[in-house]
C-alpha cells in the first residue's frame, strides 16, 4: 500500500475508535465555533470535536482532492493532553497518523 492509502485507511480507523470510545457527537458544533483561529479550536471545540469536525473532513479532503498533504503532522501531543483517558489504540493509530502523513509526498 502507498501512504496515501495507509492515511486514508487511520482515518477510517480514528473514526471507529472515536465512535466507540463514544467521542463521537452526533450534532455539528454552531459555524461560529468551527470559525475559530486558534490552534486546533481550543477556544471553541473540545478536542474530540476538532478531530471530528475539523481535522478528518481536511485529511479526507486533500486525499480526495489529490492534493499535498502537511508537512508534518503531530497531534499525537494533543490528543494526550486534550482528551481524558486516551485509550492505546487511540494513541497508537493517531501516532501511525503523525507518521504517515509526515511523510507522504
Amino acid at each position: 500500500m502507498d501512504v496515501r492509502t495507509d492515511i486514508a485507511s487511520l482515518l477510517i480507523d480514528l473514526e471507529a475508535i472515536m465512535r466507540n470510545a463514544g467521542l463521537w457527537s452526533q450534532s455539528p458544533p454552531s459555524a461560529a465555533a468551527l470559525r475559530s483561529t486558534q490552534p486546533f479550536c481550543v477556544d471553541t471545540l473540545e478536542l474530540a470535536e476538532w478531530l471530528q469536525f475539523i481535522f478528518l473532513p481536511r485529511m479526507h479532503g486533500l486525499l480526495e482532492a489529490g492534493a499535498a498533504m502537511p508537512e508534518k503532522c503531530e497531534i499525537k501531543p494533543v490528543v494526550e493532553e486534550g482528551i481524558s483517558n486516551p485509550s492505546a489504540e487511540l494513541l497508537r493509530v493517531v501516532a501511525a497518523l503523525d507518521a504517515a502523513i509526515t511523510r507522504a509526498d
